[in-house]
């Protein structure tokens, strides 16, 4: 009898065909959307306005993988939200089936083969990198151990100019207290040898700039998660005990996105040195503040702009003796609802809302730089609709972002046309030829019932004669 485990149960899930293997479901129960390779059947599920990942997964996995995405979301680290696994899957003749987890699919975001299968520049796969970067620290920091750091575990969303990155995949992790230095350098390690892997295949399929070295790029991602480690853990020691350097280094820490909830704080027995090391340190500095006062809930650089354009609206009004609160209040008012209020109904696919504000304040600026007069929000978000919005491709993706559009040649179907929309990681389908080109070695080979002796000058008199 097919059972869920669910804390918060979606009742439209009840009445699907949980007895039929998740790889032959009717299409019209599926949406095609682009994923990570997996090793697992993994379809996306479409129920109303709703859309869910499910993966067949062996039981003891599913629930484990389950429980530990419930934790990582409890901790506020970026994952995946989980919502059931449904057990006790018998098919039509009642063979047994593999357990299905679900989790809700992020919208706006995208896996890193969709990211490079049109190309990017090497500025764009380092702040990719630095993405990946920041997620496997915020692990690490609130003790989870991954196990399979990479690219395809990990899906991305716009982050402002920069990306936020989100685990999707955790049947390999383990949540412990703190980790670790051997268990943070096994992870690294880890990450070192995918991560390798899945840059040489980009750079097989022609999908990784040339510029671009795939070893140089996995020492980039040590270097990286080394220099953030200890910009947020380290030891610094300084001369004196000028208290100055500890708001110093909360600043620091601050600027990054993180807060620091604990400092252990030394001074020397003769008060010549001072001895600092952040204990605990939490994510999402600028997300916590603009939350507080906005209750908008975005990316954390997302979240560093809108509120450098909420003090700049505060400078510009003269309200810097104002409550916080009361300012927010009105920068939303005035400024980010009649903002957002531009977008029309059809392209509201187009982008996340603050990634939206964060794009069309750099369009403002532009802007006023080349007419030489301040520009107004409402203007310049205007302006951003007509001129880039209304061009650029839907990233809550549909089924029409995967499957070849009408108009396309011959060739570009032959080149875009995967084998399963459903399930990308068949890939795409090849061009066949019409006849095996001709091996004049397999065409003097021995019939099946000769004897097989090799003989190499043979061989090459028979060819010779022919």
């Amino acid at each position: 009898m097919t059972r869920f485990l669910s804390a918060k149960p979606d009742a439209r899930l009840l009445p699907l065909p949980w007895s039929t293997p998740l790889a032959d479901w009717p299409t019209d129960r599926l949406v095609a959307l682009p994923r990570g390779i997996s090793r697992h059947v993994v379809r996306f599920i479409k129920v109303d306005d709703s859309v869910y990942a499910a993966k067949e997964v062996v039981e003891h996995l599913a629930i484990h993988e389950y429980r530990l995405l419930h934790d990582l979301k409890r901790l506020g680290t970026p994952s995946v939200e989980p919502i059931g696994v449904v057990t006790g899957r018998t098919d039509s003749v009642g063979e047994p089936l593999d357990p299905v987890l679900i989790t809700r699919h992020l919208q706006f975001s995208l896996p890193y083969r969709s990211l490079f299968h049109t190309g990017v520049r090497q500025g764009t796969v380092m702040r990719l990198l630095d993405a990946l970067v920041v997620l496997l620290v915020r692990l690490h920091l609130v003790g989870f151990l991954w196990g399979d750091v990479s690219l395809s575990n990990v899906l991305f969303r716009r982050d402002a100019e920069a990306f936020a990155a989100y685990l999707v995949d955790a049947e390999t992790g383990e949540l412990h207290d703190a980790l670790t230095d051997g268990q943070r350098e096994h992870d690294l390690q880890i990450a070192r040898t995918n991560m390798f892997g899945e840059f040489l295949d980009l750079e097989e399929g022609d999908m990784l700039d040339s510029s671009l070295d795939p070893l140089n790029l996995v020492t980039t991602i040590e270097s990286r998660y080394r220099e953030l480690w200890n910009e947020l853990t380290g030891v610094e020691e300084y001369a004196g005990s000028d208290l100055s350097q500890v708001e110093s280094r909360v600043r620091r820490l601050n600027a990054l996105g993180f807060d620091v909830a604990e400092l252990d704080i030394e001074t020397s027995p003769d008060g010549s040195t001072l001895r600092i090391q952040p204990k605990v340190v939490d994510a999402g500095h600028h997300q916590r503040r603009l939350m507080r006062l906005t209750g908008l809930d975005v990316e954390e650089n997302q979240a560093r702009r809108l509120l450098n354009d909420l003090d700049t609206f505060r400078a510009r009004k003269g309200l810097q003796h104002a409550d916080e609160a009361v300012v927010a209040h009105m920068w939303l008012t005035e400024c980010f609802e009649p903002v957002i209020a531009q977008i029309p109904p059809e392209l509201a696919r187009k982008r996340e809302l603050a990634q939206f504000f964060h794009e069309v304040l750099d369009y403002r600026w532009y802007q006023s730089q080349r007419e030489n007069r301040e520009v107004s929000h409402v203007e310049a978000a205007k302006g951003y609709v007509r001129d880039v919005l209304a061009k650029l491709p839907d990233e809550a993706m549909s089924a029409e972002s995967v499957v070849p559009v009408e108009g396309e040649s011959i060739a570009d179907q032959a080149v875009h046309q995967m084998v399963n929309p459903y399930d990308p990681s068949l890939g795409y389908v090849e061009d066949q030829e019409d006849e095996p080109p001709y091996d004049p070695w397999e065409d003097a080979a021995p019939a099946d019932d000769a004897p097989q002796v090799l003989d190499m000058a043979a061989l090459l008199r028979a060819k010779a004669k022919k």
